[in-house]
């Protein structure tokens, strides 16, 4: 098993990756682009659930007993994760809105 430090960083990559596909997604649907945001919501998902995955892990290193200090970029790690599933429940009604917006115009 990687060291809490390794796995933090895994952490912020892949959620950090995420948000900025959710951001990109709801510009996409802004501009119209819908298939675009639709894909880039599918992209981002997959890099979340990598974020996830290695979370899991230290989970796991609790719940099997091995003693975590406190660690400020663990707790950076799982803000972002948390910030990024925000941005996703966000993404998926503004991509829904832009949508309804655009098929009432039509």
């Amino acid at each position: 098993m990687v060291g809490l430090e390794e796995v933090s960083f895994q952490i912020i990559a892949a959620v950090g990756t995420a948000r900025s596909m959710y951001i990109n997604a709801i510009q996409a649907a802004k501009a119209g682009k819908f298939d675009e945001a639709k894909q880039m919501m599918k992209e981002a998902e997959e890099c979340f659930i990598t974020g996830h995955k290695a979370h899991m892990e230290v989970l796991t290193m609790q719940a099997n007993g091995e003693v975590m200090p406190f660690d400020l970029l663990l707790v950076h790690a799982e803000d972002q994760m948390m910030s990024a599933e925000t941005l996703k429940i966000m993404a998926d009604e503004m991509i829904q809105l832009y949508q309804n917006l655009a098929d009432s115009k039509l």
